[in-house]
């Protein structure tokens, strides 16, 4: 028959309750000491990262307050078109200028996060008592190894934050990226979305763009060649461009747009059929199209009233020339 030895009694037992008393005092320091130091790294960490979510916040805000609070000097009073393109040129800077600030501010607070994860990972690791040596070998082979297949992907977002600080475009800029040409409607940090003239969408990685023309930035210029018979007065035909782009400052639908006084830089080229005049104009941005096509009609009117005539091409036939203006070939 079995007997069954009873449980000792720590109570009962002296040599049992010093045993048990030896136990409970070398591991107090491990049931106690390292959950409250997980929890004091845990409440430090928190507390960092509000801190600095906090900063990146105000800086932020403060990126943002110039637009925010616009003052009313700043603002157009006169009416008319000019002043509508303007305003909506304004509103656009805005707009692109917040979009920046909140896009930088909500990467870094992303990237503090992470940071503040893998640091705070590291340190209870530590205090569990793993190794980190083998781990972080590890982590460096696997990150690696990512690296060289995710390469482009990297590429892509540090070039995306790139375009964002340095401002080379952005939401609603007229753009020639090489092969797309046409209106920014998004930018992001992987990807630009741009609208073609056609209406197609192109979607081009940032790692991609290596280079950028911009005609929305500060001001646009609006340039046209005129081209008069070599008879003409060059001083008559200046004077009159002057005037013609005189006329067009003063128009209020136009004072706005243009930037400067339109200036006649002189003769462009000698052309077979003419002298070539250039004359241009500083303008407000994406604005030179439709100021240069106002001012190719008011420069046509005034050499019309000063009776300067435009050339055109002619064909010359020499006398005994086969094919003159009675010839077969001429008449088909």
């Amino acid at each position: 028959m079995t007997h069954t030895v009873p449980p000792a009694d720590p109570a009962t037992d002296p040599q049992l309750a010093a045993s048990w008393s030896d136990w409970a005092g070398d591991h107090t320091a491990a049931l106690i000491g390292i959950p409250l130091r997980i929890a004091l790294i845990v409440v430090v960490l928190l507390v960092v990262r509000a801190v600095a979510k906090r900063a990146i916040t105000r800086v932020v805000q403060r990126v943002l307050e110039p637009s925010a609070g616009e003052s009313e000097s700043s603002r157009p009073r006169r009416s008319g078109r000019g002043v509508v393109v303007l305003h909506r040129d304004r509103s656009r800077a805005r707009q692109r200028r917040e979009q920046r600030a909140r896009t930088i501010g909500s990467v870094l607070s992303s990237a503090m996060t992470v940071v503040l994860f893998m640091v705070g990972v590291a340190m209870v690791l530590d205090q569990v008592g793993i190794a980190l040596g083998p781990l972080l070998a590890s982590a460096g082979v696997v990150g690696l190894a990512i690296g060289f297949g995710a390469q482009s992907l990297v590429a892509d977002y540090l070039s995306g934050l790139l375009i964002m600080i340095e401002d080379q475009y952005g939401v609603g800029d007229s753009v020639d990226l090489g092969e797309a040409v046409g209106e920014v409607e998004q930018v992001g940090l992987r990807l630009t979305h741009v609208r073609d003239l056609n209406g197609g969408l192109w979607h081009i990685r940032n790692g991609e763009i290596l280079r950028v023309r911009n005609d929305s930035q500060e001001w646009a210029r609006a340039v046209l060649d005129v081209a008069v018979a070599y008879d003409a007065n060059l001083d008559t035909v200046y004077r009159v461009l002057e005037e013609a782009g005189r006329t067009l400052r003063e128009d209020p639908d136009y004072a706005d747009v243009l930037l400067e006084d339109v200036s006649v830089w002189g003769v462009q080229s000698l052309d077979a059929d003419g002298v070539t005049v250039r004359l241009a104009v500083r303008t407000a941005p994406l604005q030179q199209w439709g100021v240069t096509r106002e001012l190719r009609r008011r420069v046509k009117d005034a050499l019309d009233a000063a009776d300067i005539e435009i050339p055109f091409a002619r064909a010359v036939w020499m006398r005994g020339d086969p094919q003159g203006p009675g010839s077969a070939d001429a008449l088909r």
